[in-house]
């Protein structure tokens, strides 16, 4: 009955989209609205978040602050579009991302507005690193995600994703990543080798391209030694590193940035996802000023810097990054959820689930999907939003909202650990 009454619901998005659909598929309901970390559909229903948008939304749903700031903003006739033309709304928040967040981090970067997603900024960056280098290869890594655009999905590992393409994918060179081989193999020992051989068949590469952690690929999160030997390696051999930071950025780690804790210096970073504070599109690249080479228009899009968005990023940035609370309480709500997902994955019946990653941005890996498939689809009937990644789907990701009240917190944990324990 249940499942009649749903698939009643969604008949007009059967009848009328795209197969290409996901999460509609994972999640068999209308939702209608949300709030902090629940969303409620059209029943009446409500369900703890642990996706936040696959971490688009870090601030939770629906913050009233930047709603009021957004719907201030329209009622004044801001401009909504405007090309890459100067705006009001784009020097606040340029100067805003300056002072709260490059200068306190001794960070000097210019700004290139892209087109709305995460791609867009992925392909400028590795357009604008084979121009500025003349060199045409990128180093990606094993299980790495960047994007399904043409271009990021030539460094996309993933070959379900690959074999969309219809054409094979080039220009990137794979190397191991760290832990691809074990834990106690270190794969930049390899990457340095086969750069240094000039019979090693690798060329020298415009740029490496990397997530601090692995998001799609299975929350698998780099060392501080390994990132540090992967930039030392850059420097040495004049190779631009770009850090891919849609989904681990934006406080998910803890810092503003991931790869602060690994005291990095990217030559090029890659924003969006929660960089406009509440789901609105928004990517931007961050250049170190001597790669800003483009000529005029070089690069362009009808959709630069959408300005609705920068007021929310903006009051993002005010609200959240003007001291280290938020940070405090992610690395705190971050131990709380690593502990008891050990406890969840050393009493499954199963078998043991091993927990990763960093703050929170964390996995527990089930070996199989089938396993994780059956804890996932059991959570959600049991009123929790969370999804699989990973090579397999074998990885339950929590990405929970920032912000998430420990009470909601412990009754979504709750919900993960008695549909673990679930025999059906």
């Amino acid at each position: 009955m249940l499942q009649e009454r749903r698939s009643n619901l969604l008949a007009t998005f059967e009848r009328l989209e795209s197969n290409v659909r996901s999460y509609s598929r994972s999640f068999p309901v209308v939702f209608r609205k949300g709030a902090r970390a629940i969303l409620e559909d059209e029943n009446g229903c409500e369900y703890i978040d642990f996706l936040s948008g696959a971490s688009a939304l870090n601030y939770g749903h629906n913050d009233p602050d930047f709603l009021n700031i957004a719907v201030q903003y329209l009622k004044e006739n801001g401009i909504v579009h405007g090309l890459d033309m100067a705006t009001s709304a784009k020097r606040e928040f340029l100067e805003c991302f300056e002072q709260i967040i490059l200068r306190p981090r001794g960070l000097t970067y210019k700004f290139q507005f892209t087109g709305p997603t995460g791609a867009n900024a992925v392909e400028a960056a590795l357009k604008l690193a084979r121009k500025a280098t003349g060199r045409s290869s990128i180093i990606s890594f094993t299980n790495g995600y960047h994007g399904a655009s043409l271009g990021a999905l030539a460094v996309t590992g993933n070959r379900y994703y690959r074999n969309a393409a219809g054409l094979p994918p080039a220009g990137a060179v794979f190397m191991p990543y760290d832990g691809y081989w074990g834990a106690d193999k270190d794969t930049s020992v390899y990457l340095e080798k086969v750069l240094a051989d000039a019979s090693s068949g690798v060329d020298l590469p415009a740029a490496v391209i990397l997530e601090t952690v692995q998001g799609e690929g299975g929350i698998n999160p780099a060392s501080k030694d390994w990132l540090q030997a992967v930039e030392k390696l850059c420097r040495k051999n004049d190779i631009l590193l770009i850090v891919d930071d849609i989904q681990a950025g934006c406080g998910r780690t803890g810092d503003f940035f991931s790869f602060e804790f690994a005291d990095l210096s990217p030559d090029i970073v890659l924003l969006s996802k929660s960089l406009s504070g509440c789901g609105l599109p928004l990517s931007l690249l961050l250049l170190k000023p001597e790669l800003d080479i483009w000529e005029p228009g070089e690069h362009s899009g009808t959709f630069r810097g959408n300005n609705l968005a920068l007021t929310t990023a903006t009051a993002a940035l005010r609200k959240y990054w003007t001291d280290g609370e938020l940070s405090a309480r992610v690395t705190k709500t971050g131990r709380i959820m690593s502990e008891r997902l050990r406890e969840i994955g050393e009493s499954n019946q199963d078998q043991s689930l091993l927990v990763r990653g960093r703050g929170m941005m964390l996995g527990l890996d089930c070996s199989t999907g089938e396993l994780a498939g059956k804890i996932v689809r059991n959570a959600f009937e049991e009123g929790l939003v969370v999804e699989r990644c990973g090579a397999d789907d074998q990885v339950i990701k929590l990405l929970p909202p920032l912000t998430i009240d420990e009470q909601t917190l412990q009754r979504g944990l709750d919900i993960l650990e008695k549909s673990a324990n679930a025999k059906a």
